[in-house]
């Protein structure tokens, strides 16, 4: 058994594949019409077509149960970037317990998008301001194998 991709149903696929290409800058590789594979993983299916597959008329947007998540090796230009878009935030810029940087906002059906700062990035960051590697394992939780691999 393999997984293969995430599917997301959308109700305007011209729509949300501009946003995905626009915030996200993510692809289309393979065009099935109401069907689209981007970049990543990332399917699109329209919801018309969708409720067909499963037999019923009823498709629930906006859960807030489920999040597609992406890392992004320079967060801060990206962060930047988010402000040409009116984009609907669930929450600005944090920093978890651990050191990472996210953003957390919806997609135009109300599909949770995170976006983190890689952490190989977080570790740098903390190298970079003075922290030891002991240092920047324990702030950040990890193994301090892990500090020395992003050393390299």
């Amino acid at each position: 058994m393999k997984l293969k991709n995430s599917l997301l149903v959308v109700t305007d696929i011209d729509r949300s594949v501009a946003f995905y290409q626009a915030v996200l800058g993510l692809h289309v590789i393979m065009d099935f019409g109401a069907n689209k594979t981007l970049t990543g993983g990332l399917v699109l299916q329209t919801a018309e077509t969708y409720r067909q597959f499963i037999g019923t008329s009823e498709i629930l947007f906006g859960g807030n149960n489920i999040e597609i998540y992406f890392e992004e090796d320079h967060f801060d230009s990206f962060a930047d970037k988010l402000n040409a878009f009116d984009i609907e935030y669930i929450h600005p810029v944090i920093e978890h317990a651990w050191g990472q940087r996210v953003v957390r906002f919806y997609d135009p059906d109300h599909h949770i998008i995170e976006v983190g700062e890689n952490m190989k990035a977080v570790c740098r960051r903390f190298l970079d301001s003075g922290m030891t590697p002991e240092q920047a394992a324990a702030r950040m939780d990890v193994p301090i194998k892990f500090i020395y691999a992003c050393m390299r």
